[in-house]
């Protein structure tokens, strides 16, 4: 009975002084807890106060576009970060760092997998970014990326909207922005519109040829643009002249209303001449430094 006493009071004085050593350990980290907390609850509220300040700044002084998102999304990324050094701050008042230092170094695999899986994903965030920062091309303006050419709607974190020339929406992702050349046509204040048109054999080529530059130049005087009018036959063959023609617009013209425009006009004139016009082959544009 005895030694069934003395083994109950020992397992009492074992938990006993357990909970003992547990309190003791616990009161003196009650302090730095305490001050951790603090801590990251003041970065939290500071955090939430510089954002919302400087997206009210961003607002007032910056106009409505691409450069005030982009800016917004860093504001966004540097509260994160912000609230990140608060996070590893507070844990290193606590003397918990070790502990969250170990846990990522266990992440260390999934981490690597996770990046290899991500990479389109984040390189495509930050060219978002860039393409702000850099400036580029902005919303509204009219560029040919990736095979494609139209007017920018909007630029997203991950995506570029675009829309062609035919109406249809196209959503680039914006990694392949700087992985291959584009052209922002709106950069040139002016840009060319290329038209391949087909005349039979038997016209007068040179009486076509004049009055299609004749009623191109009437309409750079309408529009007062000062580039030249070039039609230049390319080739002969299957009783046709091919012709090329190549005028300049303003980069704010609709390209779609400037070809219908050019073709209506040699259409008519030609016919007047007496001279059938075979429907174009295609239209193509291009920057007037490129003509």
């Amino acid at each position: 009975m005895n030694d069934i006493t003395q083994q109950t009071m020992s397992y009492i004085d074992i938990v006993y002084h357990t909970l003992e050593r547990w309190y003791k350990q616990f009161a003196a980290f009650t302090p730095n807890l305490i001050a951790g907390l603090i801590v990251f609850f003041l970065f939290l509220k500071g955090s939430r106060w510089l954002s919302e300040t400087t997206v009210k700044l961003l607002n007032k002084f910056l106009p409505k576009g691409q450069g005030r998102t982009t800016a917004v999304s860093l504001v966004g990324l540097f509260r994160f970060m912000f609230v990140l050094l608060g996070t590893f701050l507070s844990l290193e008042i606590m003397g918990l760092s070790s502990v969250l230092w170990k846990f990522i170094g266990s992440l260390g695999v999934a981490g690597v997998i996770a990046g290899v899986a991500l990479r389109d994903l984040v390189a495509s965030m930050f060219s978002g970014i860039l393409v702000g920062v850099d400036k580029s091309f902005r919303a509204g303006d009219y560029i040919q990326l990736a095979n494609y050419t139209g007017t920018v709607s909007d630029i997203g974190f991950l995506t570029t909207k675009l829309i062609t020339d035919d109406g249809k929406v196209v959503f680039i992702p914006n990694q392949v922005i700087f992985n291959a050349p584009f052209f922002n046509i709106s950069a040139s204040p002016q840009r060319r519109v290329v038209l391949d048109l087909e005349i039979p054999v038997d016209v007068d080529v040179n009486k076509a040829q004049q009055s299609i530059i004749s009623e191109l130049e009437n309409l750079n005087r309408k529009n007062k643009i000062d580039d030249p009018v070039q039609v230049l036959f390319t080739k002969v063959t299957d009783g046709k002249f091919y012709l090329n023609v190549s005028f300049s617009v303003a980069s704010t013209t609709s390209f779609l209303n400037a070809r219908n425009e050019a073709i209506v006009l040699i259409h008519n004139r030609l016919k007047n001449d007496g001279i059938s016009l075979i429907t174009p082959l295609s239209v193509s544009i291009s920057n007037s430094e490129q003509s």
